[in-house]
């Protein structure tokens, strides 16, 4: 056994007992462990951390584990620029493409109305999420620690708020989405991308009054559903509205 000392920073002190919360403790790592095997036997996805420091020096997931190592695990720097040191992943988060479990719908809805490519489907089984993740190159988003671990996937965001719109404001922010947004750009019920259609061709697509009342029109090409600015979309217009005004008013007070 090699016992090492741990300390875990920020929002992975979530994932451990409350004993090793915010403090350096030691751990008896199995013969020959990775710094990976150890902090997943920790109860930390390798998803969640972003920057490895052992004895001073940054390592990736394969280092080993040595009797007396002083070992400081980081959570993700997507808001900040790190490149000067090594990272556990091959790329940071900077190209937003989601895959969300069976449990995640209404946030992957969120998502894709607030325009981002965005996955879902309720039947997904842990074993093809991550294989989608890996061969499309998706952050995965669950709030299963066990799918976060499996060694195929390389991003991945563990969700910890419980309600659909939480959720969303929880990714925008730990991801820095905020200035990326942008609403109705995607459908919402096959993720793929929107078209502007013009009016002539959304009549007869579209119901008598909204063809008289609107004259703006999308169309997604995969399904063919038509989208105006109806009631449903100001309703799901204005969450999203409140959602960004929150960012804003917190990001002004800090």
């Amino acid at each position: 056994m090699a016992v090492a000392e741990f300390r875990f920073y920020e929002e992975l002190n979530d994932f451990l007992t409350p004993a090793r919360r915010r403090r350096a403790f030691d751990y008896d790592c199995a013969p020959h462990a990775t710094v990976k095997n150890a902090v997943e036997a920790l109860g930390v996805p390798h998803t969640e951390v972003e920057l490895l420091i052992v004895n001073g020096e940054s390592v990736d997931f394969s280092y080993r584990v040595a009797a007396g190592d002083r070992i400081s695990v980081y959570p993700q720097f997507e808001g900040f620029d790190v490149t000067p040191l090594l990272r556990v992943r091959a790329r940071p988060l900077r190209n937003p493409r989601f895959i969300a479990d069976a449990h995640l719908g209404a946030l992957a809805k969120y998502l894709r109305a607030a325009g981002f490519d965005a996955l879902y489907r309720n039947d997904y089984r842990d074993q093809e999420v991550a294989a989608i993740a890996a061969a499309e190159h998706r952050i995965v988003l669950s709030r299963d620690r066990a799918l976060l671990m499996q060694k195929d996937i390389t991003h991945g965001c563990f969700v910890r708020a419980q309600r659909p719109l939480a959720q969303l404001e929880e990714v925008l922010a730990r991801l820095d989405l905020f200035g990326t947004v942008a609403p109705f750009t995607r459908c919402l019920v096959c993720n793929a991308p929107l078209r502007s259609l013009p009016y002539t061709e959304a009549v007869g697509r579209v119901p008598p009054e909204s063809a008289r009342c609107h004259d703006e029109f999308f169309t997604c090409d995969v399904c063919n559903r038509v989208y105006w600015a109806g009631s449903h979309t100001r309703r799901l217009g204005a969450v999203l509205a409140k959602v960004l005004a929150r960012h804003s008013h917190i990001a002004m007070t800090e």
